[in-house]
């Protein structure tokens, strides 16, 4: 399964590893296709780790997010998953079984982080340019981008949950 975000600063098509992680690819695909991520904010960005967003928050702060199924839900870490490169997808959290809304988008390999949060897909287009577009986005002393960076909207390639 694929979709495409569609981004202040180009396009990211990503996959989503629905077989190996059900209930984090559940949840993010649910939301893409509820429009849920449209126009929201990419709110935290760390050049050479990562960027953040899947906040329904807008101001831009990251301010929360709930999954799909109306509450925080268990971490699925699978050995054959590792945040081991550039454009790695992951679920963000604040601790064992805490994913809801938010995400991010490795910069580059972060192992410290295998065990910790749940990897769920991987960009497949954009790697080499929207990607570089945003890493280069000059941030604040909070590492919040100081020009608007969002998900415009998002292109479902094909939706496994369309009959759901």
């Amino acid at each position: 399964m694929s979709v495409t975000l569609h981004t202040t600063h180009g396009d990211l098509k990503v996959e989503v590893f629905c077989a190996t992680v059900p209930k984090a690819a559940y949840n993010f695909l649910a939301l893409c296709a509820s429009g849920r991520y449209d126009d929201t904010y990419f709110h935290r960005n760390i050049a050479s780790f990562m960027i953040q967003g899947g906040s329904p928050d807008p101001t831009g702060k990251g301010k929360g997010g709930d999954s799909v199924y109306g509450e925080q839900f268990e971490d699925e870490f699978r050995s054959s998953l590792r945040h081991n490169a550039r454009g790695i997808l992951s679920m963000a959290n604040k601790g064992p079984a805490t994913n809801g809304s938010q995400f991010f988008i490795c910069y580059k390999p972060a192992p410290h982080l295998d065990g910790k949060n749940t990897v769920f897909g991987k960009v497949l287009e954009g790697v080499d340019t929207t990607l570089d577009a945003l890493e280069d986005v000059e941030v604040d002393k909070k590492s919040r981008p100081k020009e608007p960076v969002k998900i415009v909207s998002i292109t479902m390639h094909a939706n496994p949950l369309a009959d759901e």
